[in-house]
């Protein structure tokens, strides 16, 4: 007399498979009061608000250090010696030409990354590394 143990398996996945079902339709029906949750998480829902509040504070604050940490790393490397994408130390270009790249992308980088008005502070950092 075997009980057939895959019996608890199959009972816990199809518990599992119908949770997440109600739960995404939990979540459909609430998208627009989950995103706006979300947007007051996130400082606010004015975002163009924030970005004429805050723009000339912005390029005073900014740290392009940190938002290299924080956009660059993953391509170019915790060094910035290159990796998925080129190195940007020692790198042969003008401040002109980093800052086009930064702003509008090339071959797989994106642009945008960078807010407008913090372009030239980035490409003066990236021209300072060593």
């Amino acid at each position: 007399m075997q009980k057939n143990a895959i019996v608890p398996y199959i009972l816990i996945m199809a518990f599992g498979i119908g949770l997440i079902f109600f739960l995404s339709l939990e979540g459909a029906n609430n998208q627009e009061e989950i995103a706006a949750e979300h947007a007051e998480e996130e400082g606010g829902t004015g975002g163009e608000e924030q970005g004429n509040d805050g723009g000339s504070t912005d390029s005073a604050e900014f740290d392009p250090e940190a938002q290299a940490q924080q956009s660059c790393v993953s391509c170019h490397g915790s060094s910035y010696e290159g990796g998925v994408g080129p190195s940007l130390v020692d790198t042969e270009m003008d401040q002109a030409g980093i800052e086009d790249i930064i702003a509008n992308g090339k071959g797989a980088m994106p642009g945008g990354l960078i807010e407008e008005e913090n372009i030239p502070a980035m490409a003066e950092w990236i021209l300072s590394l060593e």
